[in-house]
């Protein structure tokens, strides 16, 4: 499927719920929670404040980067985001979104989607938390200035001074995320199917 609307469907405007996994160790990215790039704006709409859990099989993507970053939301609450990017992604061995949302009268519905696979172009993933069995990446530079990152998705650059990391290319294995807001310049998925049903079940395990 390629820039369809909808939610959970990815794409520069309907990219807005649906994130993928792409972030180093975590202790890089602890780093950058405490390195926090200060007004860096990670994406370019206002973010509905909710969260979106995500897990994929794997990810292997070119053109890797990362920053601290601050999201708002339409009545200018500041969200502070780990920001990562690629130029190019592709994701395989399956990959499952949801989203808990409340439907007034009705109560709190859980929209899942699904898709075996799938590849993205100028992807930003805006995140709050990351779990990855392995990472693998490959010529990456720690420590670099966020606003020198020129390799990466469109328009993913940090504040200057502010803590960064690029990389050539990078590889997640068995990954689970929760993100604030994704953009894509396009985003294909292969065997998708969408869902909605009245459990606050996602697709990451309750510990």
């Amino acid at each position: 499927m390629k820039d369809t609307s909808g939610a959970p469907v990815l794409g520069r405007t309907s990219l807005k719920r649906l994130g993928i996994v792409m972030v180093p160790t975590v202790i890089a990215a602890g780093a950058l929670t405490v390195l926090m790039a200060n007004g860096a704006i990670a994406v370019s709409f206002a973010i509905s404040g909710q969260t979106a859990q995500m897990t994929v099989g794997q990810l292997t993507g070119k053109g890797f980067a990362q920053y601290g970053g601050i999201d708002h939301t339409a009545n200018g609450t500041q969200v502070p985001v780990a920001v990562s990017a690629f130029k190019s992604a592709t994701i395989s061995d399956g990959l499952c979104q949801s989203v808990a949302t409340n439907l007034g009268p009705l109560g709190t519905y859980t929209l899942t989607l699904t898709a075996t696979g799938g590849t993205a172009s100028d992807l930003i993933i805006d995140l709050q938390s990351l779990k990855a069995s392995e990472a693998d990446f490959g010529n990456i530079n720690i420590g670099q200035d966020a606003s020198t990152i020129d390799t990466s998705a469109s328009g993913a650059q940090g504040n200057a001074g502010a803590f960064g990391q690029a990389a050539d290319t990078a590889t997640l294995t068995h990954i689970q995320q929760v993100s604030n807001a994704t953009s894509a310049g396009t985003f294909d998925l292969q065997g998708m199917a969408l869902s909605i049903s009245k459990t606050t079940d996602g697709c990451i395990p309750a510990s």
